[in-house]
C-alpha cells in the first residue's frame, strides 16, 4: 500500500485544493477504506465550498472533504466485531460519542458530546483515495448496489427517508415533493417505493424539471411559479397533498410544500438554509397541518433503507448526472455549485 494519498480540502472561497496526505494506519476498531465514489452535498456547497458558514456541527475544520463515501475495507485495526477486509461498505457520516441518548438510539446526528465529529466537516472523509473510519459508522452493501449507490444512502437517500417515515407516506397518499435537485430526485423515488399512489414535483430550474420528467420519477411535474398550486389542486381533486415534502431551502418553495397539502396533511421540511414566512392560521392551524422538520436519520434506518433497496430495484446511481476522478474535483464541486445538476460523484478506480 502506498505512504502518501491525494485527498481534497475545501479553503471556502468556492475552490478545491488538492494535497497529499500520508496514508492512515487503521487503530482499534477502526478500518481502512479504499475509496470507490464519494458523492457531494448541497451542505457543503452552502456552508463550506462558497465560505466558512457553520458553527458547531456544521464547523469545517480544514479536513478532507466529502461525507458522502463508499469504498471497500483494505486494512482492519485489531479488536474488530462485524467488518473484515474485502467487505464493501458506505459510512453513516457522523461519528458520535456511542454514549449518549441519542447515539444509543442510532441518531449520532443529534451527538452533542464534543466527540462528536462529522466525515469531511470535523474528521477526514471521502474525497481522497482512502477514508479511515470506526467500524461502527459502517454499513454493509449488498453486491446488487454500485458505489455510487451506496454515495447517494450515505446522506442524501437516508435523510429522504427519513423524512418519508416521518411523514409516515403510503399508499393512502398522493405526495408532493418540492425542489428537484438530488434530495428531491431521491424524495420522489422513496415516496413511490413507500407505496404513494401519485407522486408529483415542483422545481423552477428547467434543467431539474427536465431530469426529473427523463427519469420518469414523478406523474406530474409543475413549475414552481405562481401558478404551481393551482396545478396542484388540479391534479387532487381540489384537495391537495396528503403529504408534501420541502427540499428546496427556500420560502416560496416551503410556502408551496404547505399550501399544496391538503386539510390534515403532513409536510416534512428537509432542504437546508433559507428562511420562510407564513400565515399560520390559513396555513396551518385551520386545516390542521402537522409540519416536521428532519435532520439526516439514525444509523438504523440507513441500515433498513440498503435492506429494502433491492427489494424495490432501486438504483440511486440513476440521479448522479456528473461523475469527476478526485484530480478533477474542483470542477465537481463547481458542476454542483451550479444548481442544475444531479447528484456529483468523484469516483475512483481500482
Amino acid at each position: 500500500m502506498a505512504e502518501a494519498m491525494l485527498g481534497a480540502v475545501l479553503p471556502g472561497n468556492s475552490t478545491v485544493e488538492l494535497r497529499e496526505f500520508p496514508v492512515p494506519r487503521p487503530a482499534a476498531g477502526q478500518v481502512l477504506i479504499k475509496m470507490k465514489a464519494s458523492t457531494i452535498c448541497g451542505s457543503d456547497i452552502r456552508a463550506i465550498y462558497r465560505e466558512h458558514l457553520g458553527k458547531g456541527p456544521e464547523g469545517y475544520l480544514g479536513v478532507i472533504c466529502g461525507h458522502e463515501p463508499a469504498g471497500q475495507i483494505v486494512a482492519t485495526g485489531p479488536d474488530m466485531r462485524r467488518f473484515r477486509e474485502g467487505d464493501r461498505v458506505l459510512l453513516y457520516h457522523i461519528s458520535g460519542c456511542g454514549r449518549c441518548h441519542d447515539c444509543r438510539t442510532g441518531y449520532q446526528i443529534s451527538c452533542t458530546n464534543s466527540r462528536r465529529a462529522a466525515y469531511g466537516w470535523q474528521r477526514d472523509g471521502g474525497n481522497a483515495e482512502y477514508c479511515l473510519a470506526e467500524e461502527a459508522d459502517c454499513v454493509l452493501m449488498p453486491d446488487s448496489m454500485s458505489y455510487i449507490d451506496g454515495a447517494c444512502v450515505a446522506c442524501g437517500f437516508g435523510t429522504c427517508y427519513e423524512a418519508i417515515r416521518r411523514i409516515d407516506v403510503s399508499g393512502d397518499d398522493t405526495a408532493l415533493v418540492v425542489g428537484l435537485g438530488p434530495m428531491g430526485l431521491a424524495s420522489l423515488m422513496l415516496a413511490r417505493a413507500r407505496g404513494a399512489t401519485k407522486v408529483i414535483g415542483a422545481d423552477i430550474v428547467p434543467d431539474r424539471i427536465a431530469l426529473a420528467e427523463k427519469l420518469g420519477l414523478a406523474d406530474l411535474v409543475v413549475v414552481a411559479d405562481d401558478n404551481a398550486l393551482g396545478r396542484i389542486r388540479d391534479a387532487t381533486n381540489g384537495l391537495g397533498c396528503e403529504v408534501s415534502i420541502d427540499c428546496s431551502g427556500v420560502s416560496a418553495g416551503r410556502q408551496l410544500a404547505v399550501r399544496g397539502a391538503r386539510r390534515w396533511g403532513r409536510i416534512a421540511f428537509v432542504g437546508e438554509g433559507g428562511t420562510v414566512e407564513l400565515n399560520p392560521s390559513p396555513d396551518l392551524i385551520h386545516d390542521q397541518k402537522t409540519v416536521y422538520g428532519s435532520w439526516v436519520t439514525s444509523l438504523g434506518n440507513v441500515e433498513d433503507l440498503v435492506e429494502r433497496m433491492p427489494r424495490w430495484d432501486m438504483h440511486p446511481d440513476v440521479t448522479c448526472t456528473h461523475k469527476f476522478p478526485l484530480e478533477k474535483a474542483g470542477e465537481a464541486y463547481r458542476t454542483m455549485d451550479g444548481g442544475k445538476s444531479g447528484k456529483v460523484a468523484i469516483v475512483f478506480d481500482d
